[in-house]
Order: C-alpha cells, then structure tokens, then sequence
C-alpha cells in the first residue's frame, strides 16, 4: 500500500483490510532525503514509522532527492517495484480519488512489472468521504496548506466536520486540489491511537507546514 501518512490512504488500507479479496503485506512511502519527512505532508519519519508500527505492518522507505527529475523518481521507483515483485507481491495500493492523470501514471509504470495498481476508493465523493471517515472513528491533523486557498492557520489543526464547514466554498473536502494534506494518528485501522503534539509552523515554498512530533520527544 502507498502509504503518505495521511487520511486518504488511510482510508484506501481500511478498505483493503477489510476486504478478503486481498493480504496487505506492508506500506512503502517516499521520504525527502534533505529534510527526511515525506516531501508534501512534512511528516517526520519517525512517525511514519510509528504509524506502520501502531498498524502492524512493515514499512519501506524510498529516499528522494529534493527537488527530484522525474528520471531519478521513475529509477528508484522502477527499482523499488521489482524488487517488490521478487519478494512475490503482485500489486500495489493507492489512496487516489479523482486525478486521472496521476492514475494513468501509476498503472502505466506497474504494467512494466506485469503488477496490478489497485484504487480502493477511487471515484468516491469527496463531500460524502470525509464524514464517513469521522464516523469510523479516523482522525488527522492538517499538517501542510496552500495559504492561497485555506487560512494559514487551520495547519495543525484537527480535520474535523467543524473545520471543514470553515473551509473556503472552493476547497475540496479532501484536499484534491493541493489545498490541504494531512497526517492520521487513530482510526480503526490503528491498533493504539499515536500520542502527539504540534510544533513549530514554517512557510516554504509557498506552502505552511505544521510540525508533528510524538509527544515524548524533547
């Protein structure tokens, strides 16, 4: 399962898990090796890990420069997905919903491999998604926004119904539109809900990043 540390894949895996079609055998995620957080949630590493961990499934990281050419992505990526398919795994899970393009893209490079790409909520309203993810008990934290479509100050803050009624009217529920990602720490996929805390916010790039932290780091 491509793991981004964030509610839609979070998502994507529930369905999975529950389905008996299919055995997820683990999560694997891209990592910014400059600053060693996933590159469009800013999530710290040693949270992903705590997420795999509090899911009870392994995790692989694949490290990225930043920026990155679409060359060097489609190498590691290449070679990330054959060695998956050593290990006897036969196709891979994505948490996407709308973008057709970047659909294509992924069925297209898992077709080299003779893999099946896998979109378990795909089509799903956006409006109707989140709600339904609030019910089953799953919670996230916005952890990176667009300031130009949602106030700067909604980063770090819980998604919730209430936050989502404030939200512009041009904001997708779920954030298709870069407006927003986020960063999941319970839901009925988690095993025990991570204990965290928000840190500093920083502007970069255009975009403001809300720090997540376990709680117990200093």
């Amino acid at each position: 399962m491509s793991w981004s540390s964030g509610k839609d894949s979070a998502w994507a895996l529930q369905q999975l898990l529950q389905n008996p079609e299919f055995e997820v055998v683990g999560l694997f995620t891209t990592v910014s090796e400059e600053f060693d957080r996933v590159a469009m949630h800013g999530v710290r590493v040693e949270l992903l890990r705590a997420q795999a961990a509090a899911i009870g499934l392994p995790l692989d990281i694949i490290t990225l420069p930043s920026p990155c050419t679409n060359e060097l992505y489609n190498q590691r990526m290449g070679t990330f997905i054959n060695d998956a398919k050593a290990r006897g795994i036969i196709g891979m899970a994505f948490g996407d919903l709308l973008l057709e393009d970047v659909r294509q893209y992924r069925e297209n490079q898992l077709k080299d491999a003779d893999m099946t790409a896998i979109f378990p909520i795909w089509g799903t309203d956006t409006h109707a998604l989140p709600h339904a993810m609030f019910d089953a008990g799953l919670r996230a934290l916005i952890t990176c926004l667009d300031p130009n479509k949602v106030p700067a100050d909604f980063a770090g803050q819980e998604l919730t119904g209430e936050l989502l009624a404030a939200l512009p009217d041009s904001t997708d529920p779920c954030g298709e539109n870069g407006e927003f990602h986020t960063f999941v720490f319970d839901g009925p996929l988690f095993k025990k809900s991570l204990n965290i805390k928000v840190g500093e916010q920083v502007q970069r790039d255009g975009l403001v990043f809300a720090d997540v932290l376990l709680a117990d780091t200093p």
